[in-house]
């Protein structure tokens, strides 16, 4: 696997260490073929649900991985909801304490799990003050706490390199096309087909309003949003990559496509009536992306990750109502 400067610690024997160890504490993804999408859109779709994950989301993967990894009896994070229900989850799990950072624009649904895990919310306004700010106050007022990173961390890309290993592993896939918000999630893909020197090409399906990541990618440099983006995918409302998810993504990635929001809630749409599926805007971005160029993938095989669930009830309601 390729050296990288950012997390020399991200090795083929990491990697190894983290497929034996972290299997047994997940839920394997579901992996659903769709034969009515496929016929809709000239390709042979499968997607990967990670719905019914702990927490309901990926992210799960990367948290109980990096608090397995650390001593600390204190973790502090900042999330929009999934790595902040991930975390006090295996906090919970692993004996430890935790508290959210969490933009007050945050689903409800996702704030009530955090604190229905035993985690402590601390609600900010992002227009006051960013979540980074907010942390190091955090970390101030709690020496020797540990900040949880929710992407830009080897341990994170590790743990989310599992999804990865079982997509891979069961099917030859022509295209995996994830979500990207901070880079965690597609990073560990390229991570676990490059440790299982497979040949799928990789594409990142991000928010336009958000859309940092595939602007990097087309100018190579490391670019970021001016604030949070205003986007339906409210998982993805990241100001930039991190450094070595970048690094990872740079030349792992075939592409990034952009996906309008109105796409986004379309995909949800699908996902509820041809796969029976409840999906949060975030997790359609993948199937997103390929509404929005299905030329490209026409005839290949496909795999749509489907990153979590986890959606207020509210705002699936009038996603669904609107056409």
């Amino acid at each position: 696997m390729q050296h990288y400067s950012t997390a020399p610690q991200l090795t083929d024997e990491y990697i190894t260490s983290v497929w034996e160890m972290l299997p047994r504490h997940l839920r394997p993804t579901l992996l659903l073929p769709n034969p009515t999408l496929s016929e809709q859109l000239g390709c042979e779709l499968t997607i990967a649900s990670e719905t019914f994950q702990h927490t309901g989301s990926f992210k799960f993967r990367a948290a109980y991985n990096l608090l397995y990894s650390v001593p600390q009896q204190r973790i502090v994070t900042a999330s929009s909801g999934n790595f902040g229900q991930a975390v006090a989850y295996a906090s919970k799990l692993l004996g430890k304490v935790c508290t959210v950072v969490m933009p007050n624009t945050s689903a409800q649904v996702k704030i009530a799990a955090v604190q229905s895990y035993g985690g402590i919310v601390d609600l900010i306004d992002v227009r006051e003050i960013s979540r980074a700010d907010r942390v190091q106050q955090l970390l101030a007022e709690q020496p020797g706490a540990f900040y949880a990173q929710a992407y830009d961390d080897y341990r994170v890309v590790a743990g989310n390199s599992t999804l990865g290993k079982e997509i891979l592993l069961s099917t030859q896939f022509d295209v995996l096309i994830v979500p990207v918000g901070g880079g965690g999630l597609c990073s560990g893909q390229v991570i676990a087909r490059d440790h299982l020197q497979a040949h799928t090409q990789i594409i990142g399906a991000e928010p336009l309003p958000g859309n940092d990541a595939a602007r990097s990618l087309r100018s190579g440099h490391l670019l970021r949003n001016e604030q949070e983006p205003a986007t339906v995918a409210d998982g993805a409302r990241t100001l930039s990559l991190g450094q070595l998810n970048w690094e990872i993504m740079q030349h792992g990635v075939a592409d990034i496509i952009e996906v309008p929001d109105p796409l986004t809630l379309e995909a949800l749409r699908f996902y509820f009536r041809y796969v029976n599926l409840k999906v949060e805007p975030t997790g359609a971005l993948a199937l997103g992306a390929l509404l929005a160029q299905p030329e490209r993938f026409r005839g290949k095989r496909i795999c749509c990750i489907v990153s979590g669930g986890n959606v207020d009830p509210s705002v699936y309601a009038q996603a669904l109502l609107e056409q």
